[in-house]
């Protein structure tokens, strides 16, 4: 059973005029835990799955965060747990405030640290749905979300996401990190240039792990979305993140520093890619009216911009060419369904080519993505294999990317995103052109 452990003064009861979340998707024993929290000026959502290893030094890092930055304000920890058998949810409800309070001179008014089981397997629909109905229900002026995955989270992270949120200044604040060139490849090829080029905002980190909006923003989406959507039980937070920019919420970036996490396997690929690029392909349905006739918007940087890494690192580009080959030759009859002829003669082309002379241009790989956007759209296969076919070709573009940047500098790197963002937005009319069917 889910436990609850509260520190400090009671909190005061919910109001009557505070309603229940419409179709709520809490379980009576959460409901009960909320309703005797009260209410909140501050909720911090940590979704978790097997995660026991890691959640010890997180909860402390929120703690810490919350004393020393927060300390006049209410809070509570929402831990929606995903079937985790490792006890991570018992090391969430169990975590008392009295290992950290040294960290602040002042008193907290209210912590609280809720755990509660929503499934025996992980959905981050249903993960992020618990959040924002719980922010709802307890009336949470701004709500941040921690991964559990993030090995080197530090107590000013709540004050550089939660502040500005809480003062009135952004309805959604995302991070940027100090990043290796060649981690998130997913993010800087195709993620971030089409956010750019689609919806005219430079956020580097449109899916993000940690990010910090406003109760009411929230409290929208948990209206508004459709939860039974396949697309938003994968990837909840892009739609989130898209549909504020549409709804033109006041966005800005905060610098974070290093961000340190538990590395996945290869094998991974297909899930990321559903929880991110099948959310951004199916967000520009919901969203056309705005994003085909966007432009740019301004973006406001708190504390510092993204910074590069440079240091050495190994990247097995053989085994990222010899998939994107492999997968060119055995998907062939899918790209058929998918692809532009032209497309397809280019692929199979540079799939021919040996290792040194290989290269996926931007200008061919933007012009695939496109195709695949116009193709999942009109649902010409089943879109899950539309993004699962998409796999290997992104590794071909990655293995570019690497071969591109291999020596490098920062400033080299940063050129070479940028004009890939550049041939996004150069090939946006390709893109509504096959949206609305002609040729």
């Amino acid at each position: 059973m889910p436990q609850e452990t509260t520190t400090t003064e009671r909190a005061a009861p919910v109001r009557s005029e505070a309603k229940l979340p419409e179709e709520s998707a809490l379980s009576d024993d959460f409901l009960r835990q909320l309703i005797n929290v009260g209410e909140v000026d501050i909720l911090i959502g940590l979704p978790t799955h097997n995660n026991a290893k890691t959640i010890g030094a997180v909860v402390q890092s929120v703690q810490s965060g919350i004393l020393k930055w927060f300390p006049r304000e209410r809070a509570a920890i929402v831990n929606p747990d995903g079937g985790s058998r490792d006890g991570t949810a018992a090391l969430v409800a169990a975590a008392s405030i009295d290992d950290v309070r040294h960290a602040s001179l002042y008193t907290l008014r209210t912590l609280h640290s809720i755990s509660t089981q929503y499934a025996t397997t992980p959905e981050h629909g249903a993960a992020f749905r618990n959040i924002l109905a719980a922010a709802e229900l307890l009336r949470a002026k701004a709500c941040v979300v921690i991964s559990p995955e993030s090995t080197n989270i530090r107590p000013e992270w709540l004050s550089a996401l939660v502040r500005p949120v809480i003062d009135g200044n952004f309805d959604l604040l995302m991070p940027t990190y100090r990043r290796h060139k060649f981690d998130g490849l997913l993010m800087t090829n195709l993620l971030y240039p089409m956010t750019r080029a689609l919806y005219g905002a430079h956020i580097r980190e449109p899916y993000a792990a940690e990010f910090a909006f406003a109760g009411n923003l929230g409290s929208q989406f948990l209206s508004q979305c459709n939860w039974s959507d396949e697309t938003v039980q994968a990837g909840p937070e892009v739609q989130f993140i898209l549909g504020a920019i549409a709804g033109h919420s006041r966005m800005g970036q905060t610098f974070l520093g290093d961000r340190q996490h538990i590395e996945r396997r290869a094998t991974d690929l297909v899930p990321a890619m559903r929880q991110t690029v099948g959310a951004l392909f199916a967000s520009l349905e919901t969203n056309f009216s705005f994003w085909s006739s966007s432009t740019a918007q301004p973006l406001t940087t708190v504390g510092g911009d993204h910074e590069v890494d440079l240091d050495p690192i190994r990247v097995n580009r053989k085994r990222l060419r010899d998939m994107f080959s492999i997968g060119v030759k055995e998907l062939a009859s899918v790209f058929q369904s998918i692809l532009s002829p032209s497309t397809r003669a280019e692929l199979d082309r540079i799939a021919g080519l040996g290792e040194d002379e290989f290269r996926y241009p931007a200008e061919l790989w933007v012009r695939t993505v496109y195709e695949f956007a116009a193709s999942y759209h009109k649902s010409v296969i089943s879109r899950d294999h539309i993004i699962q076919a998409l796999a290997p070709l992104f590794r071909g573009r990655a293995c570019t990317f690497v071969v591109e940047n291999r020596y490098a500098s920062a400033d080299g790197v940063e050129n070479s995103i940028d004009s890939l963002c550049l041939e996004f937005e150069r090939w946006k009319p390709y893109l509504l052109e096959m949206w609305t069917g002609r040729e």
